[in-house]
This record gives C-alpha cells, sequence and structure tokens, in this order.
C-alpha cells in the first residue's frame, strides 16, 4: 500500500471498526464489527491468562494522595494524568486520578491481601479503560488518550527467583497469543532510560507496521520490591519473618487490534485470522430466474449445518449483485467465502474463495463433512498468514556493523536495524539523536571483539533500533 496512514484511516472508517468522531480528541466509538474483533480477540487473550490467573475488576478513580506515594512512578505519567476535582459543585477535598495504569490503585488492596506465604504467588489480571492526556498527534487505536482495551496483569511472589520465572512466563504467554493472531515480534530489554517507571527491568514486543516503524504491542516488567516497600505489601516466612514480596505487571492495548489490521491487510481491505473474525464464512448465492428457490433454500441449510459446529457463518441473502457483494466481504476480510449456484447443486459441489489467495476452488460437497472441510481451510488460512507475516517482517530486519551502514538503511527502508551496542547510556541517547531512531533494547549477548557501532568501545550487547510510533 502506497500510503499506510491513509490507508489505516479509510479502512477503519469503511469496515466500521471504529467512529472517529466522537467531540473529544484521542477517543473513539466501537462500532459493532470492530467491537466483536475486540470480543473475540480479547476471548482469547483471557483463556490463556485464565489457566494460572484470576480475573479482577478494580476502580477508575485513584485517590491522589495514593498515585503519590511512588514518587518515581507518578513522574513518569504526571504530565499525563486526568484529575477529577469536584463531586457534581462539591469540590473534592482530595483530587481523584483517572487511572494512567493500575499499580496504585490496586496495590494498596493487595498489602491488605497479603499476609503469609500460603498466599503467594498471587496473578491478577483485568481488561479496563485507562485514560492517558496523550500531548502528541494522536493516531485512531494506536495513540489515544482513552485506551479502551487495556489488559493488564498484575503478580506478586516470595522471591526475587520467583518474579524473574513470572516475567518469562508472561513473554510466552504474549509470545503464545500473538503467534495465534499471526503478528510478528520482537523481544527486547528496555534500555534503562525507557523502562517503566519503578521497575528493575522491562521486557517488550514490538511489531513492524507496512509503513516500516515499529509498533510497541506489549510489555513485560519486573517490579522488584520498589511498590512493595512502598505500599507495604508484606508475608509471613514459614520461619515467621515478615518480608516484602516481589512483584511483576504486563499488559497490552488497544495497538494489538491496530497490529492485526496494519500487518495483515492489503490494497482491498481487511484480513481478519480466523479466530477473532466477526464473520469467519460468508455464503454468496448466485442467483438465476430458474432454481432461485433451491439455491436460497440449500443456503440456508448450509448456514445452520455450519452454525451448528461453531463456526460463525452469515447468509448473505440481500438483493444485489453478487458482485458487490464480493467487493463488501473482501473489503471486511472474511477469511472463507463460499458461492453457491444452481449448477453447484446439480453437481454436489460448492465454490470456495479464501482471502489469502482470491482463487476459487470447486470443492465436493458432503452434508456430513462441510464443517469440517471448512475448519480445515480456516486452519490453513491461519498458517499462511502467521507465515506470510512473519516472513515479510524478518525481511525487514537488518544487521549493520558501522553507523553510516545504520543510518543509509534506516532511511532507505526503515525497518529494525541490528547492532552492536557498548550499552552506556550516553552512548544509546547520542546514536539515538545522531540518525533520529529510537532504541528499541537488548535482544542478547555479543562475542568479544565486537566494537559499539557509535563509540567504538567493546560491544557488549546486541541492540534494536529503529523509527517508532
Amino acid at each position: 500500500m502506497t500510503d499506510f496512514s491513509e490507508w489505516f484511516h479509510n479502512i477503519l472508517e469503511e469496515a466500521e471498526i471504529i467512529d472517529t468522531r466522537y467531540p473529544i480528541k484521542g477517543m473513539h466509538v466501537w462500532l459493532p464489527q470492530g467491537f466483536k474483533i475486540r470480543k473475540y480477540t480479547l476471548k482469547i487473550l483471557k483463556e490463556i491468562l485464565d489457566e494460572d490467573h484470576e480475573e479482577v475488576l478494580f476502580p477508575l478513580l485513584i485517590p491522589e494522595n495514593e498515585l503519590a506515594k511512588e514518587a518515581i512512578h507518578v513522574k513518569g505519567f504526571e504530565t499525563e494524568v486526568y484529575w477529577v476535582t469536584h463531586g457534581g459543585l462539591t469540590e473534592l477535598n482530595e483530587k481523584l486520578a483517572l487511572r494512567p495504569t493500575s499499580e496504585t490503585a490496586m496495590y494498596p488492596m493487595f498489602s491488605l491481601w497479603v499476609r503469609s506465604h500460603t498466599d503467594l504467588p498471587m496473578k491478577f489480571y483485568q481488561v479496563v479503560n485507562t485514560f492517558r492526556y496523550e500531548t502528541r498527534h494522536t493516531r485512531p487505536l494506536i495513540r489515544v488518550r482513552e485506551i479502551t482495551t487495556f489488559e493488564e496483569a498484575h503478580t506478586a511472589h516470595a522471591s526475587r527467583e520467583d518474579a524473574a520465572k513470572q516475567v518469562e512466563n508472561a513473554v510466552e504467554i504474549y509470545k503464545t497469543f500473538f503467534n495465534i493472531l499471526g503478528i510478528p515480534y520482537v523481544v527486547t530489554k528496555r534500555p534503562e532510560w525507557d523502562k517503566f517507571p519503578g521497575a528493575d527491568y522491562t521486557m517488550a514486543f514490538d511489531t513492524l507496521l507496512p509503513d516500516g516503524k515499529t509498533l510497541q504491542i506489549a510489555t513485560v516488567h519486573n517490579l522488584g520490591q520498589t511498590f512493595a516497600k512502598t505500599f507495604d505489601i508484606t508475608y509471613e516466612t514459614a520461619e515467621g519473618a515478615h518480608e516484602y514480596v516481589y512483584q511483576t505487571c504486563y499488559g497490552l492495548s488497544d495497538r494489538v487490534i491496530a497490529s492485526v489490521i496494519g500487518i495483515h491487510g492489503d490494497e482491498a481491505g481487511l484480513f481478519l485470522p480466523p479466530e477473532i473474525a466477526p464473520y469467519q464464512v460468508v455464503i454468496v448465492p448466485i442467483i438465476f430466474k430458474k432454481g432461485s428457490e433451491e439455491v436460497m433454500e440449500f443456503c440456508r441449510n448450509l448456514e445452520k449445518t455450519l452454525k451448528s459446529k461453531g463456526i460463525r457463518v452469515h447468509f448473505d441473502d440481500r438483493d444485489i449483485r453478487a458482485g458487490k457483494k464480493y467487493y463488501e466481504w473482501e473489503m471486511r476480510g472474511v477469511p472463507l467465502r463460499i458461492d453457491v449456484g444452481p449448477r453447484d447443486i446439480a453437481n454436489k459441489k460448492v465454490v470456495t474463495v479464501r482471502r489469502d489467495e482470491k482463487e476459487k476452488e470447486i470443492v465436493d460437497f458432503k452434508p456430513e463433512n462441510i464443517a469440517e472441510d471448512v475448519k480445515s481451510i480456516l486452519d490453513d488460512v491461519t498458517r499462511n498468514m502467521g507465515d506470510k507475516s512473519w516472513k515479510s517482517f524478518n525481511n525487514e530486519v537488518r544487521s549493520v556493523e558501522t553507523l553510516e551502514e545504520a543510518s543509509e538503511k534506516i532511511s532507505k527502508y526503515n525497518g529494525i536495524i541490528s547492532f552492536g551496542w557498548c550499552g552506556d547510556e550516553a552512548c544509546g541517547k547520542e546514536l539515538e539523536e545522531k540518525i533520529n531512531v529510537d532504541i528499541l533494547g537488548i535482544q542478547g549477548e555479543i562475542e568479544d571483539g565486537n566494537v559499539c557501532i557509535n563509540c567504538g568501545k567493546p560491544a557488549k550487547h546486541v541492540a534494536l533500533i529503529a523509527k517508532t510510533y
């Protein structure tokens, strides 16, 4: 696509994902089709988390004194907080913040809930809306003032080792989730100046959108004992001593939906993974004067059969041209279309058209097998989407050995650049300024003998840089 930004805004409107005309900048309305995509996406994530997390729901408002307790954390959000100052016409004795994130809302309660080592580990998550006064240029689903799909998990552990293991577990949770959606990613340890305020360290997932810029799509934070000491979250050990817990938190947002739309879409419109498509299959009757009622009845029965097997299917019986229906459902990203005409019924066939291949295939119609045949096609579509997106992503990750080479490749291709870095903060910030990029983070350690592409000192890490949203 020639202009991704224009394409993205147009498809959000044309496919009726969200309506951005809400009269507050950076806030939008989820329309029915978009909300279904959101619902099915969250369903996948919740099923993964529910294996060993408990879902909760905390209030939206946070008292100013609680928010202010963790000074480092607040400093990271102080310019972004929305404040409630009145209840009706009465000025409040204490300002209330609309949560920018929920650490300072949840952890006063954790201090009441955690008593003994037998209470640990404690693993909670919630899906809520959060508010941040974003002063930069807002972009629907990407940079907003109300994050309407904010999944955040918070855990408490008895030891530093258990918390570190939970960070690794959280990374695996998000890998599983993104793999189901066919979203490719890199996982890095964020540099010190870009970690979550109050965290010991931050791990982050980044993907690439079609314009070659990276989008952060999930973060995992090891909080150590920072918040435990602030909010007095302690537990009694088996020996009767009292110790502070170790904590982690991790989350993602509406950007997941933006990634699905941007990564899999094409010039024809949306292309939705079957797992989250509002309709996985659409049935289009091919009507002629002769045999029209027979075709309609066949399609109705086919719809019932597929629905009974848990497939999200829609029979498009509108009295409009088939070509108009083809265009509309392709634009909306339906993974599979089934066309049925009188000749197909007579030959005991149906015509399938996959959104990824866009070619017609005539297949045998056996009522007892059709649902499994359709599921098999949808599974293959899912695999194909993932393979294609990962191949495209990997082609945009390039290794360099000099700063000049990095600058040249960023200018020419955008994408992600891999390089040797000494790890020094001053060097890293200088590098970012020189070629107008962000250091995403550290991907791994580097062999002896390599040098930093910026300062020439021995390189300690393999790091990644990119232009970012």
